[in-house]
C-alpha cells in the first residue's frame, strides 16, 4: 500500500540543488583521462584570460592585447609553456576534492616557473611584432595564480557539496535535518584539531561548527573558518552553534587533564568522543580521524604506568615464552606486549579453539607487518591436563610461563564452585608442577585484588593459587602433589604473583555492559550506590605482569599503585552524560536514562583491597610494590589440596567451604551457598525426606482401608 501510494504522488520538478547534485555526480563519474583533459582545457582558457587581462590592466585599453594579431605568438606560447610545467609538477594527478595547502604551494611554484619561462621567451624574441611591456609578466603571474588556485579551491568545495552563498559571503554547510551531518565542536585548536577539521570536511558524517580551546588568547578569534570558544563559553556555544558532539583533539594531554575536560563537559548535553592518544598516533597504527568513544580510561584521572624497557625484556627477548589462557582478554594482551620484545618462540596455550585461532592470526599478522623473526605455536589444550603442560614446556624448553588461564566472573564461579576450584586452584598447581619438572626459569601468576580477604569463591580460589606458588617457592626439593610426587624434584623455578584490580574492556567488564544498556535506552544497572572498584587498562595490566615477573625473587606478590578507587554509580552517571543524555532521577524525572540499583550479587564486595596487611616494600619500579604476606608450609598445603580434591570429586560443597575457611585468611563467604549442584542436591534431599515421612502414614491408611 505504501508503495502504491508513493507511486501516485504528483511529480515534483527537480530543484536547482538537485540539478547541481546531478552535475556533480556526472563530473565525478568521468574517466580519469577525461577529467585531466577537461582540466587542461579549463587551465588553457584561464591562462589566455589572465594574459589578456594583464594587457588590459597595464595599458588601460580593452584592445591593448592582440591575440589574433601581433601578440598571437604569445597567446600560443603561454599555454604551451605552462601546461607541461603543470604536468611536470603533478597538478593533474591531484584529486580535486582533496586539494590542500600543500597542493596550493605546488600550484604557486608551477605558475612561477611557467611565468619565468614566458618572461624568457619574451626577452629572447628578437623583434616581436607588437610591443609587450615587461610588467605584463608580473601581472600575468599574479592573475593566473589567483584564477587557477582559486578555481581549484572553489571546485574542492563544490565537489564536497558546499556551494558558495553570495549573500553570506561564505561556503555553505547543510543544516542538520533527517540524515544530515552531526554538528560537532573540536576541543583543541592546535595541529591535531586542524588535522581533524580537514578530515571531517572530507567526510559526510560530521559538520564542524566551532573550536574550543584553553588558550584564552584564541577565544573570539576565527581559525580555519571556525569561531574559537573558551572553556567558560560552553553554554553560549551550545546556544549559538547547537553543537551535538564534542571531539577531543588533544592527543598529548595527560589522563588527568582529559578527566578535567570530561568533567567540564559532563553537565552539557554533548556526546563526547576523542582522537587516539599521542603514542598511538606516533606509532602510525591510527590516524587523527580515527575517533573513539571516551572510555573510563579517560575518566580515571591517572596516567598509565610507563614500562621500564629493561625490566620488560629481561624474561622475554630471545627466549621461549608460554602464555596459558592466551585467548582471553589478559592473555591476548600479554601476547601482544610479548611479541614487541621479540622472544624467540611464543607458545599460545588455550582451551578455546576460536579464541586460539583469533589471537594466533592477529599475532602472526603483526609479526609479518613488523618483519620480526618470531615463531608462534598455538597449543589447543587445558591447564587441567598436567601431562600435556609438561610435554609442551619440556619439548620447547620454555624459559618463562605467564599463567593467565582462570575463571574470573564472580557470580558464575559462585554458582559453579567445583569448576572454579579445579580450574583456578588445580590448574595453577598443575601448571606450576609442570614448570618445576620441565626446569622452567620463571613462572608468573596473574592474580586479582579479589584474593584479598575474599567474600566469594573466585577470590578464594585465586588466593589459594597464590598460596600454592608461595609454598612451592620455599621448596628446593619438593615432593609434588599427586603421582608426580613419588620422588623429590629439584626446583629451579622462580614463582611470582601479580595482583591488580578490574581490567577495562576485559571479558565481564562493567564498561561494555553500561555502554550496551545506554544504547538500548536503559536502565543502567548498578548493584549498590556505594560500591567502588580499582581500575586499570588491559595494556597496563599486561605490562605490570611482565615487569613484575622480571623482579621476582621467589614467592613474591606484587601489587600496583592504582590510585583511588572509582565509585561505580558515579561512573555510570558520567557515561550517560558523555553520551549526550541525561540521568533520570527523582530530581530529574524527565531524564533519558535511569540508574537502577539491583543489589549485591552472590559473593560481591562493596570495596576491594590490594593488600592483606600493611607490610609492603618498594621495588625498582616506582609504581610497583612487593607485599609480604603469610605462607603455608608445602606439606600441610599438599594434604589440604588432597582433601579439597576429594571434596570436589564427591560434590561435598560444605567441606570445600570448611577448607577455604581454614586455609584462606579473611575468607568471609555469604551465609547461603548458591552453587547450582549444591542447591539441587539440597532440594532432592528435602523431597526424599518428605517422601519418607509420608510413607508410614500412607501404609497405615492403606491398611485401614483394607480392613
Amino acid at each position: 500500500m505504501d508503495y502504491i501510494a508513493a507511486s501516485r504522488k504528483p511529480a515534483v520538478a527537480p530543484s536547482a540543488s538537485g540539478k547541481t547534485s546531478t552535475l556533480r555526480k556526472r563530473l565525478l563519474a568521468l574517466p580519469r583521462k577525461q577529467k585531466r583533459l577537461l582540466q587542461i582545457v579549463v587551465d588553457t582558457c584561464l591562462i589566455w584570460f589572465a594574459l589578456w587581462l594583464a594587457f588590459y590592466l597595464r595599458l588601460d585599453d580593452f584592445y591593448g592585447a592582440q591575440p589574433f594579431g601581433g601578440h598571437a605568438w604569445l597567446f600560443i606560447a603561454a599555454p604551451l609553456l605552462t601546461v607541461p610545467v603543470f604536468v611536470r609538477f603533478g597538478l593533474y594527478r591531484a584529486v580535486m576534492r582533496y586539494v590542500g595547502y600543500q597542493a596550493l604551494a605546488t600550484i604557486a611554484l608551477a605558475i612561477s616557473a611557467s611565468a619565468v619561462l614566458l618572461g624568457l621567451a619574451i626577452f629572447l624574441y628578437p623583434e616581436p611584432p607588437a610591443i609587450i611591456p615587461r610588467s605584463i609578466v608580473i601581472i600575468y603571474w599574479l592573475l593566473s595564480l589567483m584564477f587557477i588556485a582559486g578555481l581549484r579551491l572553489a571546485m574542492r568545495q563544490y565537489f564536497r557539496g558546499m556551494p558558495f552563498n553570495l549573500h553570506a559571503g561564505s561556503f555553505l554547510h547543510a543544516n542538520p535535518g533527517p540524515g544530515a551531518k552531526m554538528r560537532v565542536a573540536i576541543y583543541g585548536a592546535g595541529d591535531a584539531g586542524n588535522q581533524l577539521l580537514m578530515a571531517l570536511r572530507l567526510g559526510n558524517e560530521r559538520h564542524p561548527v566551532a573550536f574550543i580551546d584553553d588558550n584564552l588568547d584564541l577565544s573570539g578569534r576565527v581559525m580555519a573558518g571556525l569561531p574559537v570558544y573558551g572553556p567558560d563559553d560552553l553554554a553560549r556555544l551550545m546556544k549559538e552553534k547547537k553543537a551535538q558532539e564534542v571531539l577531543l583533539a588533544i592527543p598529548s594531554a595527560s589522563r588527568a587533564r582529559r578527566a578535567e575536560i570530561v568533567n567540564l563537559l559532563a553537565p552539557y548535553p554533548f556526546s563526547v568522543r576523542t582522537v587516539p592518544g599521542f603514542m598511538d598516533l606516533a606509532s602510525g597504527r591510527v590516524q587523527v580521524q580515527d575517533l573513539r568513544e571516551v572510555g573510563i580510561s579517560d575518566l580515571l584521572g591517572r596516567d598509565p604506568v610507563q614500562p621500564d624497557r629493561q625490566l620488560f625484556e629481561r624474561c622475554i627477548r630471545g627466549q621461549v615464552v608460554m602464555v596459558t589462557g592466551a585467548g582471553g582478554s589478559i592473555g591476548a594482551e600479554l601476547c601482544r606486549q610479548i611479541v614487541q620484545s621479540e622472544p624467540r618462540t611464543l607458545i599460545l596455550f588455550e582451551q578455546g579453539e576460536f579464541n586460539l585461532y583469533s589471537v594466533q592470526g592477529e599475532l602472526e599478522a603483526y609479526i609479518r607487518y613488523a618483519g620480526l623473526d618470531i615463531r608462534v605455536i598455538p597449543v589447543l589444550s587445558s591447564v587441567r591436563n598436567q601431562e600435556r603442560l609438561f610435554d609442551v614446556m619440556s619439548i620447547w624448553q620454555v624459559d618463562t610461563v605467564y599463567h593467565a588461564a582462570a575463571y574470573k566472573h564472580v557470580p558464575m564461579v559462585e554458582r559453579n564452585i567445583a569448576e572454579g576450584v579445579i580450574n583456578n586452584i588445580f590448574g595453577t598447581l598443575y601448571s606450576a608442577q609442570a614448570a618445576i619438572r620441565a626446569g622452567v626459569g620463571n613462572f608468573v601468576l596473574i592474580s586479582t585484588d579479589k584474593a584479598v580477604r575474599p567474600t566469594n569463591v573466585m577470590g578464594g580460589t585465586k588466593r589459594l593459587a597464590e598460596l600454592v606458588l608461595q609454598a612451592l617457592a620455599c621448596e628446593s626439593m619438593p615432593r609434588l602433589y599427586g603421582s608426580a610426587g613419588e620422588q623429590p624434584m629439584p626446583n629451579r623455578t622462580r614463582f611470582t604473583m601479580v595482583r591488580f584490580g578490574n581490567v577495562l574492556g576485559s571479558s565481564g567488564s562493567v564498561i561494555p555492559l553500561f555502554r550496551q544498556q545506554i544504547r538500548a535506552g536503559g536502565p543502567v544497572t548498578v548493584t549498590h550506590p556505594e560500591i567502588t572498584r580499582y581500575f586499570m587498562t588491559i595494556p597496563e595490566a599486561a605490562q605490570l605482569v611482565i615487569q613484575a615477573g622480571a623482579m621476582g625473587l621467589g614467592g613474591d606478590v606484587f601489587v600496583l599503585d592504582m590510585g583511588e578507587p572509582v565509585k561505580i554509580a558515579d561512573l555510570a552517571k558520567k557515561m550517560i552524560l558523555l553520551s549526550g543524555l541525561s540521568v533520570r532521577s527523582a530530581q530529574n524525572p524527565e531524564g533519558d536514562i535511569a540508574i537502577d540499583f539491583v543489589g549485591l550479587r552472590p559473593g560481591e564486595k562493596l570495596y576491594e583491597e590490594l593488600l592483606i596487611g600493611d607490610n609492603v616494600s618498594p621495588t625498582e619500579h616506582p609504581m610497583i610494590m612487593r607485599a609480604n604476606e603469610k605462607r603455608i608450609e608445602w606439606e600441610r598445603l599438599k594434604s589440604a589440596l588432597a582433601e579439597l580434591g576429594n571434596a570436589v570429586k564427591y560434590d561435598n560443597y560444605p567441606r570445600i567451604r570448611e577448607l577455604f575457611l581454614e586455609l584462606v585468611d579473611g575468607f568471609q563467604p555469604d551465609e547461603e551457598m548458591v552453587d547450582w549442584i549444591h542447591l539441587q542436591q539440597a532440594a532432592a534431599s528435602m523431597l526424599a525426606g518428605a517422601a519418607q515421612r509420608r510413607a508410614p502414614s500412607l501404609r497405615s491408611e492403606i491398611a485401614r482401608f483394607e480392613v
